[in-house]
């Protein structure tokens, strides 16, 4: 029943292909044996036959100090402890560094039909690329609206109601050599603790303009004008103006954010009224928020100011 939990699968035969693995067991359908752990498992307790807290939906790499171990093992602890690394749950077993396949481990795995992989990359290389492709592929996902732009580097996501004008602002900032990723709804990804976003299949690459009707921004700004995904770094809500609310003045307010799939994106509200050009906004906070980033803060050199200048009429 655990298992249900799992939305997105990865399948051994994804990965062989992938990394070009050399398979060593199994035949063509033991491939299609899958993963649903973005992580690994290097099974040194195990061996040992300690299997306490052991998630067994991991793939297991063996390195150097797998295969020396097993080489001190007798027999008899081979043929206990194999089989748990070979079961119905462990999607794989990888080897690195070309190590040779122990004897007995493919005897039990070739019983099971159970794919063992091997590759020629040392074993922190084979880890680190192999959590990251997992990551990739089995990160938490989910469907925003708003219009997703790349801004002065930074991915920034404008959400609002219906009729703010998102995608008018969005096609002034192609106008000014900004790239669009994704016009009305965004699929975000959660990856390497950032949220990625790009855009649905059916709507990539077109905007929508009231008056006007759907637009091919590469066909009107050409490639450059379009992007695959983005990081979002900042939200810009766009709010109608309310002159009995309190707004942002200074800078120095606490700073808003937004969770999106367990992640906090920093957020700024923009308030649209009538006269406003909300692409030098969106352009103006993006880039005062690089500013912060890099330690400048417009709020604390206003208090410095306004310090020195009570200072000297004090002094006068």
């Amino acid at each position: 029943m655990a298992q249900d939990i799992y939305t997105k699968k990865v399948s051994i035969r994804q990965l062989k292909e992938a990394f070009r693995f050399e398979q060593l067991t199994g035949d063509d359908k033991a491939l299609d044996r899958w993963s649903v752990v973005p992580d690994i498992n290097r099974p040194g307790f195990e061996l040992c036959g300690f299997y306490k807290m052991t998630e067994p939906r991991r793939i297991v790499i063996m390195g150097n100090k797998e295969i020396d171990y097993i080489n001190e093992m007798s027999e008899q602890e081979q043929r206990e402890r194999f089989p748990r690394l070979t079961d119905g749950l462990t999607p794989a077993i990888i080897l690195s560094r070309n190590n040779p396949l122990p004897p007995i481990l493919k005897e039990i795995a070739m019983q099971n039909n159970f794919p063992i992989l091997r590759t020629n990359l040392p074993t922190f290389r084979l880890i680190t690329d192999l959590i990251a492709y997992l990551d990739e592929r089995l990160a938490d996902e989910t469907t925003l609206p708003g219009v997703l732009m790349n801004v002065y580097g930074k991915g920034v996501l404008l959400t609002g109601e219906s009729g703010m004008g998102k995608s008018e602002t969005a096609l002034e900032l192609i106008n000014k050599k900004h790239v669009l990723i994704s016009d009305d709804r965004v699929d975000c990804e959660h990856i390497h603790n950032s949220i990625y976003g790009h855009a649905p299949e059916i709507i990539k690459g077109l905007l929508e303009i009231r008056g006007i009707g759907i637009i091919d921004v590469e066909k009107m700004f050409g490639t450059s004008a379009l992007g695959d995904r983005s990081v979002i770094d900042l939200i810009i809500h766009l709010t109608p103006f309310n002159p009995n609310e309190e707004y942002n003045r200074i800078g120095d307010e606490t700073e808003e954010y937004t969770e999106i799939l367990g992640v906090m994106v920093p957020t700024i509200r923009i308030p649209i009224s009538a006269g406003r050009n909300v692409g030098v906004l969106v352009e103006s906070a993006v880039t005062n928020f690089q500013l912060k980033e890099k330690g400048y803060s417009s709020a604390n050199e206003i208090r410095r100011r306004f310090k020195n200048f009570v200072e000297r009429n004090l002094e006068e």
